[in-house]
């Protein structure tokens, strides 16, 4: 089983924190949020990052890091160079990375989580559609061949079908995958792709981070019930 810091991941609840990320970390944690994770690409330029970080470390769950590209679906506007660097400079706070397969830099970031044992997450967002059953699967079989410990795939769905898709291709992923469904179509994939076999799903404490993205203690309801 993969764990993100001392945490077994299974239908683990991850914050996405932004704005305020403090506030919003303990706020997160008042909620349930089982995971943090720090965007970047989303903190006010003023922001002392690593001082951010390290107060994060205090709520005692573990933190993801990401410094999301434009691509996408981050708002980082500096250099790729620097959205590395920063990157880079983060994971020694932090529990688990998330870098995109489509990065110029990927296998730099892959190479340091590895050798300081961070938990590496692959990512890929597609979100204009749902791409082919055996393109999904090719992507994460690239995600895991790229060093990926977690293989993550969100897509936008324009049908229930194209949820169903994801689904499967869940349910059939021979490693761990976190999967999402975007948008109003694919907002009950949050719920349903962890018992498919997503070992996460990311939920927002104030503003969402994502289209179709339920609250960190509405997902922790729902879960209770089924």
């Amino acid at each position: 089983m993969v764990r993100i810091g001392s945490l077994e991941l299974n239908k683990s609840i991850v914050a996405a924190i932004g704005k305020n990320p403090v506030e919003s970390a303990t706020r997160a944690k008042q909620l349930g949020a089982d995971i943090l994770e720090l965007r970047i690409d989303l903190l006010d330029e003023d922001e002392e990052v690593h001082e951010t970080l390290g107060s994060l470390k205090y709520t005692g769950l573990p933190v993801i890091i990401t410094n999301r590209m434009k691509q996408e679906g981050g708002e980082w506007e500096k250099s790729e160079d620097e959205r590395i660097d920063v990157l880079l400079s983060l994971m020694p706070l932090a529990d688990a990375v998330d870098i995109e397969l489509c990065a110029k830099d990927r296998d730099m970031v892959v190479k340091e989580a590895k050798k300081s044992g961070k938990t590496l997450i692959i990512s890929t967002h597609d979100f204009r559609k749902t791409p082919e059953t055996g393109v999904m699967k090719g992507v994460l079989d690239e995600s895991f061949a790229a060093g990926a410990d977690i293989a993550k795939l969100a897509v936008m769905p324009g049908s229930f079908d194209d949820a169903l898709r994801l689904l499967d291709v869940t349910l059939h992923a021979k490693s761990a995958v976190c999967t999402i469904a975007m948008g109003d179509i694919g907002k009950h994939s949050r719920v349903v792709a962890p018992i498919y076999g997503s070992v996460m799903t990311y939920g927002s404490v104030g503003t969402a981070t994502a289209p179709g993205q339920l609250r960190v203690d509405e997902l922790k309801k729902i879960f209770k019930l089924i």
